[in-house]
């Protein structure tokens, strides 16, 4: 049992420093930057995608100046 837990706790560790031992970015400087520029783009995306839902993007009504909204 003790072997089970040690192990299984080592495994975790391991696990955890994935990105150490395997490098997420190409060696070479052309397809690291294409792949760099690619997942902060994601990140972007990501961003607005919860702006969208969360309706944090949509204007505010609660505004001191008054507007008309009919056609003059």
């Amino acid at each position: 049992m003790r072997q089970l837990i040690v192990s299984f706790l080592f495994g975790l560790a391991l696990s955890a420093n994935v990105g150490c031992f395997l490098p997420i970015y190409s060696g070479d400087p052309a397809i690291r930057t294409r792949e760099l520029l690619f997942t902060s783009e994601d990140f972007r995306a990501i961003l607005e995608e919860w702006e969208r839902i969360w309706f944090l993007n949509m204007p505010d009504h609660m505004t001191v100046e008054r507007v008309h909204g009919g056609v003059i």
